[in-house]
């Protein structure tokens, strides 16, 4: 039997409604006008200065003027009598009792009531029309409507900032919470929906600079990062358009070119945080007042003249380690009074407790670092340093050995000769009576290899202050499941020019004496290496830049009632901002990151060349493991591949997160696809796709490895690694940073003169006091401070996290089945929470604490953590990349 157009509509929105008798029809009796009741929650715009006491107040002038705040109801079923390819429009109706409702200075959500008149003619509501005729912008969360005949409840999930109808030349339309195929979409909606994507790109309207109420999402490459005004010395390159510095794309801000040069957009002034992103893509009230607080506590930028001034009159270095550790247990004195009147000029009068952790006589202290509660010198093991390249906060680029000694994929035809000079020689006595043949056999060999990515700049980069090596580092497995150093090969540039080669010098382990004192420096040389390229490659470029162009091209391409974007949007949250902001004060020429990392002004461009070899199905983590070698294919095993290190924490719980994922990610796309056609005939699917690889990563378009995005297992492969890399990879590579890092001796950021030759002063040094040859080898004093101030901040969860496994609304779909797979998701990553506890328990897996007694929980999912606290807990992965 054909269903009436209202009688379909109907079954397909009883879902939405969450209605118990879903077979049940629309009861409407002919001609009768009903009531429906709608709930409004929304939150008026935050009250942090007194400039919003002014919006409030006008907001309510407004209202006395009956000009409110208007909805009107658009049937989801029957089309316009004056307009056949829209639907039917309700009736205007105005949020009540406006004046009543008072602004909370904490951010908090009001609640309004609204009243539609409601009839036969108009079928069902399928979206609405919302116009805000106020002074000033609000957040819409929800509308839930009571009252729908043949309904309980339909819910319409928004999340979206409203501005004033003058800021807009369209209407703002939002949609019912139940999720549609481009094709399935109900006639009446298809031209909104169509329109929406449309306001969206622009349309190619958004040309000059874009305004806090554009909601346009376009790309742009990296050519923001320079300060030309500043000098030669603050020129950058453009970072994406070309071959030879090849980048993702950025979200286009229209600010013009600088004067000074033409290719480089101009900047706003360091203490301007109003970069443009789409206004739903910003921070909240919450996490922007936690984000101001940990940046202006940290000192950063703001001070760093005033600090730098202080250093000056001392000569900026460690005269121990204990030294180092009065940073934790003493504090360090801030600047004087005026400085920090100068501060307090900067930010709002809500901000200022939050600004310093002081103690009330000017001290700044930080937390002590979890890898040296328990123990203040086990870091220096070489146990400790083995054990964090699988458990510590960059545990992606060890990989095994399979060919001794090992090699250089660098051309020789411009590089010279750049294999390694690592012998039998330098190890045999430290192999536990195993020959090479057989250590590589067993697959017990394995190497943390840095030397390819940095030798092409190291020149470049040794010009400036800082003096470094490209690293190797061979490890042998033992039979307890930790790993022990062989050999660190210390390499540079050939002085006759890179076509001549490396030179290099090759460190074997020693405990006592001067040799003890030169093993540890080659250690730190190492950990210089691998912190530089942990924050550039591993944090920054592969989690935070390649994510954002898939961000953009969601919603420029995908509807908020597509299903995929349902799917997707939660493990986007924040991330835009999180990247202009990094773009501003972070990355940006004399920022944070070139200040306290090794490469420097070098080290953007520097990540560019490593672009070039990203691979998108790459980061599909078991993918990943066999790549480096970590793992080898096992069908027998629960996740297709067999550890080659059984205790490698990041990897044994990392592939537990990866399958329940893709668990989820499966059985939530095969119930919108149910054939591999379906895939294909998306055409809002297959744009996204089309336009993600052409734009948004578009200078490796031409590969030949991007999913063809024709089959459901392509689609669920590919919607799994956005949503890993945007959640467990980021949370595995970002919260380790102030655990591990923040005592930068274990991690030190930079090396600021060579391994000492004998015969000369510093080698003297290093005989007779090998701790302050140490330190003023590595990271000075004033970007330690600097350093472990950025780390502190990247390291904290917001208040208002949402962890893997939560969404911020119960009724994000009306869709059963999806639901239902999303709680069993829920359930599955509580299960995998306790299982990483008790392997932490377990004293065989010596990898899960190590030395440090640091146990392994960066990839504890806190899928039931609703305290709203946050923090340095060292735990937890945020559905996106929100810090």
């Amino acid at each position: 039997m054909n269903m009436q157009p209202t009688e379909m509509i109907g079954k397909m929105l009883g879902i939405v409604c969450g209605n118990n008798n879903k077979d049940k029809l629309i009861e409407i009796q002919n001609g009768e006008v009903t009531k429906i009741k709608g709930t409004v929650v929304l939150m008026k715009k935050n009250v942090l200065d007194m400039k919003d006491f002014v919006a409030s107040f006008l907001d309510r002038l407004h209202e006395l003027f009956n000009k409110g705040v208007s909805i009107q109801l658009i049937s989801a079923d029957q089309f316009d009598p004056e307009d056949k390819s829209r639907g039917k429009l309700g009736k205007a109706a105005f949020l009540e009792k406006w004046m009543s409702k008072f602004t909370s200075v904490s951010a908090g959500d009001v609640t309004f009531e609204v009243h539609f008149d409601w009839d036969e003619s108009m079928g069902i509501p399928g979206a609405f029309i919302i116009k805000n005729y106020h002074h000033s912008q609000f957040y819409l969360k929800t509308l839930t409507l009571e009252g729908v005949p043949g309904h309980d409840q339909l819910h319409f999930v928004c999340n979206s900032w409203v501005y004033p109808v003058h800021r807009y030349k369209y209407n703002r339309v939002f949609f019912v919470n139940k999720p549609f195929l481009p094709a399935d979409t109900p006639a009446p909606l298809q031209l909104y929906r169509e329109e929406e994507l449309e306001n969206l790109r622009g349309n190619g309207n958004g040309k000059g600079m874009l305004k806090e109420w554009d909601r346009i999402y376009d790309y742009a490459l990296y050519n923001d990062l320079g300060s030309p005004e500043k000098g030669p010395k603050h020129d950058r390159p453009v970072l994406g358009g070309t071959k030879h510095l090849p980048y993702p794309r950025r979200g286009k801000t229209g600010r013009p070119a600088h004067k000074k040069d033409p290719k480089t957009e101009s900047r706003l002034p360091l203490l301007n945080l109003n970069i443009y992103v789409p206004r739903d893509e910003r921070f909240s009230q919450v996490k922007f007042s936690d984000f101001l607080a940990y940046a202006v506590k940290s000192l950063g930028q703001v001070l760093l003249p005033e600090i730098a001034s202080v250093f000056d009159k001392t000569i900026n270095e460690f005269d121990s380690f204990d030294d180092v550790l009065k940073l934790y247990d003493e504090g360090f004195k801030l600047p004087d009074n005026q400085v920090i009147d100068k501060l307090k000029q900067c930010v709002s009068w809500e901000l200022l407790r939050e600004l310093m952790r002081s103690d009330g006589q000017g001290l700044l202290k930080f937390p002590v670092p979890a890898v040296i509660k328990e123990d203040k010198t086990a870091w220096r093991t070489d146990e400790e340093f083995g054990r964090e390249m699988l458990a510590g906060l960059n545990p992606v680029v060890i990989r095994r050995l399979e060919e001794f000694p090992p090699t250089s994929k660098l051309d020789p035809a411009e590089y010279g000769d750049q294999n390694s000079r690592i012998r039998w020689e330098h190890i045999e006595k430290n192999m536990n009576g195993l020959s090479i043949k057989d250590a590589l056999e067993q697959n017990k060999l394995f190497i943390l290899d840095h030397h390819d990515a940095l030798m092409p700049y190291l020149g470049r980069i040794n010009t400036t202050n800082t003096k470094t090596y490209a690293t190797r580092t061979v490890l042998l497995l033992q039979d307890d499941g930790t790993l022990k150093p062989l050999a660190i090969e210390l390499s540079l540039p050939h002085p006759q020019g890179p076509k001549h080669g490396a030179t290099s010098k090759v460190f074997t382990p020693a405990v006592h004496g001067i040799e003890g004192s030169v093993w540890q420096l080659a250690k730190a040389y190492a950990a210089v290496n691998d912190s530089g390229y942990h924050q550039l490659i591993s944090h920054w470029l592969h989690t935070h830049a390649v994510i954002e162009p898939f961000i953009i091209a969601t919603n420029r391409h995908l509807s908020v009632l597509h299903p995929i974007f349902k799917l997707l949007q939660p493990h986007y949250r924040d991330t835009m901002n999180i990247n202009a902001l990094a773009r501003h004060v972070l990355i940006n020429s004399g920022g944070v990151l070139e200040v306290t990392v090794f490469p420097g002004k070098y080290a953007l461009e520097m990540s560019s060349t490593i672009y070039r070899n990203w691979v998108f199905p790459d980061q599909a983590l078991p993918v990943d493991l066999l790549k480096r070698g970590m793992a080898i294919p096992d069908s027998s095993q629960p996740h297709g591949v067999r550890l080659v290190i059984e205790d490698y924490p990041y990897a044994v719980d990392g592939l537990e997160i990866w399958s329940a994922i893709k668990e989820w990610v499966s059985e939530y796309c095969s119930f919108y696809y149910h054939t591999d056609e379906a895939v294909q005939a998306d055409s809002e699917l297959q744009s996204w796709w089309t336009e993600l690889r052409n734009e948004g990563h578009g200078d490796l378009k031409d590969e030949t490895w991007w999913p063809k995005m024709g089959t459901r297992d392509e689609l669920i492969e590919t919607c799994t690694i956005i949503i890993w890399v945007a959640s467990a990879l980021h949370a595995a590579v970002n919260f380790g940073q102030y655990p591990y890092a923040g005592y930068l001796p274990n991690r030190p950021s930079m090396s600021r003169r060579f391994m000492p030759e004998p015969g000369t002063p510093e080698y003297a040094e290093l005989e007779s006091n090998p701790d302050l040859a140490y330190l003023k080898t590595i990271t000075a004093q004033f970007q330690t401070l600097l350093g472990i101030s950025l780390i502190e901040i990247l390291s904290m969860h917001s208040s208002d996290e949402l962890y893997l496994g939560q969404r911020d609304n119960p009724e994000w779909t009306s869709d059963n089945h999806p639901r239902e797979a999303f709680k069993k998701f829920g359930v599955k990553l509580l299960q995998i929470e306790n299982q990483i506890v008790q392997r932490n328990n377990n004293k065989n897996l010596k990898n899960r604490s190590g030395p440090v007694k640091l146990p392994y929980t960066l990839l504890i999912p806190n899928t039931a953590d609703y305290s709203n606290i946050g923090g340095l807990t060292g735990k937890g992965i945020p559905n996106s990349i929100s810090i």
